[in-house]
């Protein structure tokens, strides 16, 4: 996309950027953005995500980066944990590709960056145990740089 920000999804981003503000959500904060990328695709955002109280994540920071193009909110977002600290959790590979539902087909224009946020702070945790997915090394060793090109499929759904 060589196009600026299409301005509905300009505003929109707007919109939940502010609705954020005003709602925040407890453990998550805006690290910076929205920021147009570099190469003009999309405008990129870096939220700071604590580990909840009470969770094996508990005092732990990581840091979510939500690529957002000019088809959003038809489209979800790439979101990916980025830096050195990627939780060891069974939905997140080490690097940083999360596999859930509500990114990849389960999207609906509904939902938002702070619903987002929300489930990926629930899906820490809800979780008892560190541990990547069983996949993991085959799974980065050949995955594309952007998630949102992988056919995910769930583990918990053959459970």
């Amino acid at each position: 996309m060589s196009a600026p920000m299409a301005i509905s999804s300009a505003r929109r981003i707007q919109k939940e950027m502010i609705a954020l503000s005003q709602e925040p959500i407890h453990g998550v904060t805006v690290k910076s953005g929205p920021e147009e990328s570099k190469d003009h695709s999309c405008v990129e955002i870096v939220m700071g995500i604590k580990g909840a109280e009470g969770t094996i994540y508990h005092g732990e920071e990581f840091e979510l980066r939500f690529r957002i193009n000019e088809r959003y909110p038809f489209e979800s977002p790439e979101v990916v944990f980025q830096g050195s600290n990627i939780p060891l959790h069974p939905h997140v590979y080490s690097n940083g590709h999360i596999c859930l539902s509500i990114l990849g087909d389960e999207w609906s224009p509904a939902l938002t960056i702070q619903s987002v946020c929300l489930s990926i702070v629930s899906m820490l945790s809800s979780c008892k145990e560190k541990k990547r997915p069983p996949d993991d090394q085959f799974y980065v060793r050949t995955a594309s740089l952007n998630p949102k090109n992988t056919r995910w499929r769930y583990h918990d759904d053959s459970v």
